[in-house]
């Protein structure tokens, strides 16, 4: 129903074909880009685009009404040169996706009939999902900065959404957003009294940098929080293993459950694989969070140094709030120097 300025611009999902199963979509419009918060970070935006290759809905509302409209969703695809399709039955097309799991797909509009085994034929010889590099488009090229202070935390973009940033900076941080493949060295440069390693699209597996370097922050026990695509990079450098889930978890109502209390929290989600729960077994971690749906891995903490992370977003954007308190257990490890086991 609501939240697509948000997950539009989220980076976790480039390279795929969004579908919204809410019957009408953009009644209330897209806000203004260019409106910042205090410290230059977009308030209404998770990055500086539409991340998505295109979007499919039932009813595409073509006027909108909000005290924050800019534009209406039609006119903000058409800017960016997205493509969108209408009159489609989504909710039969989540069901087919709930059944067979996510696969590769064409948006096509034609005036005359559609030949739809060329457009299968056009499809297989098309780059894979699976097969694509997406850090080099996600990713930021050069440091970035954002907010003033002593006390700082690395943020590693492997496709941060800017909510991550606004909670950091709110937890009281100068926020530094770093490319990818940043060496830890050069991390370490900062200064940081914590780093986070953010969400992103893909396979952990295409982010070796990365992985080499969450081993070097885990080593050497410096305070970090793994986030989505960060969280699956942070176990395969504590020895957990990663897969690509069927469906995915994609929505802004997933619970999970904090194993240590066992509270159930509403979390909003984004993520394509894993952490295999067999595992933990023989990783350097403790399960943390499980999904009360299908008790798929949705947290770990390292068992004896300041390492955490989890798979769903505690920044929400769009979503609840439930999990922000995830913010304040990084705080936590920065400055009273426990364990994430004490």
């Amino acid at each position: 129903m609501v939240g697509y300025p948000e997950t539009l611009t989220d980076p976790s999902y480039s390279g795929q074909i969004l579908t919204l199963t809410y019957p009408l979509v953009g009644n209330y419009g897209v806000p203004d880009p260019s409106v910042k918060d205090d410290v230059g970070i977009p308030k209404f935006f998770e990055s500086d685009k539409i991340q998505v290759r295109g979007l499919v809905v039932h009813e595409l509302s073509l006027t909108a009404s909000h005290w924050n409209l800019s534009m209406t969703l039609d006119e903000w695809l058409y800017n960016e040169k997205v493509p969108g399709i209408s009159g489609i039955d989504t909710r039969a097309l989540t069901k087919k996706l709930r059944t067979n799991g996510v696969m590769m797909a064409a948006l096509v509009v034609s005036d005359s009939e559609i030949d739809v085994e060329e457009v299968k034929k056009q499809l297989a010889s098309s780059p894979h999902y699976n097969s694509e590099q997406f850090m080099d488009v996600v990713s930021t090229k050069e440091e970035q900065v954002y907010g003033e202070g002593e006390k700082s935390v690395v943020v590693i973009d492997t496709g941060a959404k800017n909510a991550i940033l606004r909670n950091l900076y709110e937890i009281g941080y100068k926020v530094i957003k770093l490319p990818w493949d940043t060496p830890y060295d050069k991390i370490m440069s900062f200064n940081p009294k914590g780093v986070v390693i953010s969400n992103g699209p893909g396979d952990p597996q295409k982010c070796p940098d990365t992985i080499d370097t969450a081993k070097k922050l885990i080593a050497n026990n410096i305070p970090t929080l793994g986030i989505c695509l960060g969280a699956q990079i942070i176990g395969i450098a504590g020895n957990t293993e990663t897969y690509k889930l069927k469906y995915g978890h994609r929505g802004q109502n997933k619970p999970c459950v904090n194993q240590e209390n066992n509270q159930v929290y509403v979390t909003s989600q984004n993520h394509g694989y894993g952490i295999t729960p067999e595992s933990l077994e023989n990783s350097e971690f403790n399960l943390w969070f499980t999904n009360a749906d299908d008790k798929t891995v949705e947290g770990i903490k390292h068992k004896k140094q300041k390492c955490v992370a989890v798979q769903f977003h505690p920044e929400a954007a769009p979503g609840p709030y439930d999990c922000k308190f995830i913010f304040e257990e990084l705080k936590h490890l920065m400055e009273e120097g426990t364990s994430a086991k004490e």
